[in-house]
């Protein structure tokens, strides 16, 4: 079995086996003609379930033969025009050869004796971030998981900074379409279920500034501590973001915290047309950025960024095996010592390797390119009368509804929509995403691939029409 360790004595074993990976995977994205075979969960369990994993087929072409059954032919391939559901992009190739290089080396970031160059490209890199957000000469950060972690994080460290001693007076004000995780997060950290506060938003799905000056003002007057204010810059349902420079100025004004949660619009710090669309966030005191969603790169790939570097000590503990505090005076770069992970693969390379091939500028113009398409199809969808459109784009999303002239009742549009959606994915010909928008249900494309275009938009929104009218004529059917 050593045969299969990766040393010098079997680097060419490792480039064959890892080069007919890569051809396997290669000749799939040239066939792929939809996104989706529309496989269901009942169709594909058996496949795997019958599977013997305490018999293995030793042989790297049977395994691939065999994944090619159980994966490759009905994986969900993000990178196809008509795959318009989550936040999910198609990936840049400087960024794949960043992947492979770091899974062989197998570098873990949490220690200099673990990573050298690795650790120092990595803070390069939250240098560049904190440079591109405008946070000021005292910030810092670290890469996460995604999101959510940063999120977690950030959290942490304003509940620290509050120094309350009564948890239960600590409240975080949030706008009512932020991420789920920001409640998650409060649960995980143990605040109670009154902890976050939903602020509301405008018909434009922004946080409403007179509302969480009212939130604040009530905050110190029941003697509530307001630990932390949340403002979302590209919320997942609608990418609206929420105004920066008036929240800045009310956290200031009343001692918040002011996270940032830039998650999907970070790609605007790119952008070479928007970037005045996050003007306001060089006020943060932490910002979350995911890589993964808008800088087209590979998951996992996201950061939390702080303004005061001396707050990340929040998440600090030191090991005489792994992070002694002597390091810490031998100016010895531990990127533990500012993480909530240990063992932490070498994400950063691949932002690193796509920096180096492809510029800044260049991710910004894909960026772009998704923006102006949500344009576009915002006004495909504003001129169609079987839909209505919730609002105006800001970054690459559109919600909206399919509504017939016929029917009136809104429950019955409402199946519609959802069976028009379920319809679409198990054709395999395009996926969407749904929501809910006042208790009703909703499509939503999030337009992430530059490859997509207005013409797939208008088909996939003729097949959405064309599922839901068949929904309506059948339930006519069975009512009559």
């Amino acid at each position: 079995m050593r045969s299969h360790l990766l040393n010098g004595t079997t680097a060419e074993h490792y480039r064959r086996s890892v080069t007919e990976g890569m051809e396997r995977v290669a000749a799939k994205l040239a066939t792929t003609e939809r996104p989706f075979t529309g496989v269901s969960v009942d169709g594909l369990s058996p496949r795997i379930e019958r599977i013997d994993l305490d018999r293995p087929l030793h042989d790297t072409t049977a395994a691939l033969d065999e994944l090619e059954e159980v994966y490759l032919r009905d994986a969900v391939y993000f990178h196809h025009p008509r795959y318009l559901a989550h936040l999910n992009c198609p990936v840049v190739i400087p960024a794949l050869v960043g992947e492979a290089v770091l899974s062989a080396v197998n570098s873990s970031l949490d220690t200099w004796d673990q990573s050298a160059g690795g650790t120092l490209i990595e803070r390069r890199l939250i240098d560049w971030t904190a440079e591109r957000i405008g946070l000021g000469p005292h910030a810092d950060g670290v890469f996460t998981s995604g999101g959510s972690q940063s999120n977690l994080q950030a959290l942490l460290l304003a509940r620290e900074e509050a120094k309350s001693e009564d948890p239960a007076r600590l409240r975080i004000l949030a706008s009512e379409v932020s991420h789920f995780s920001i409640r998650k997060s409060a649960k995980l950290l143990g605040l109670g279920p009154d902890c976050v506060v939903p602020v509301p938003v405008g018909s434009d799905k922004r946080m409403r500034t007179v509302a969480l000056a009212h939130e604040l003002e009530r905050c110190e007057r029941d003697g509530l501590v307001p630990m932390a204010v949340v403002a979302t810059a590209g919320t997942t349902d609608f990418g609206s973001i929420d105004p920066l420079p008036e929240t800045a100025a009310l956290c200031e004004r009343f001692g918040a915290w002011l996270h940032v949660d830039a998650a999907y619009g970070c790609g605007l710090l790119a952008s070479l047309k928007y970037r005045d669309r996050l003007t306001g966030i060089e006020h943060a005191d932490s910002v979350t950025v995911d890589y993964h969603k808008s800088f087209f790169q590979p998951v996992s790939s996201s950061a939390l960024l702080v303004r005061d570097a001396d707050t990340l000590r929040h998440a600090t503990y030191h090991a005489e095996y792994l992070n002694p505090r002597r390091m810490v005076q031998e100016r010895i770069p531990n990127q533990v010592d500012k993480s909530l992970q240990t063992t932490r693969r070498f994400d950063a390379l691949k932002l690193w390797m796509t920096l180096r091939v492809m510029g800044a500028d260049g991710i910004g113009a894909l960026f772009d390119e998704v923006c102006d398409l949500a344009v576009e199809g915002w006004r495909l969808l504003a001129a169609d009368p079987r839909f209505d459109v919730v609002v105006e784009p800001t970054l690459s999303t559109l919600v909206f509804r399919y509504v017939p002239a016929a029917v009136t009742d809104p429950a019955e549009i409402d199946r519609a929509n959802l069976y028009a959606r379920k319809a679409l994915f198990a054709s395999g010909a395009a996926v969407v995403a749904g929501t809910k928008v006042a208790g009703r249900h909703h499509l939503k494309f999030t337009l992430l691939n530059p490859e997509t275009t207005a013409g797939d938009i208008a088909a996939v929104l003729d097949l959405i029409a064309g599922h839901a009218e068949q929904y309506l004529g059948e339930s006519l059917d069975r009512v009559s």
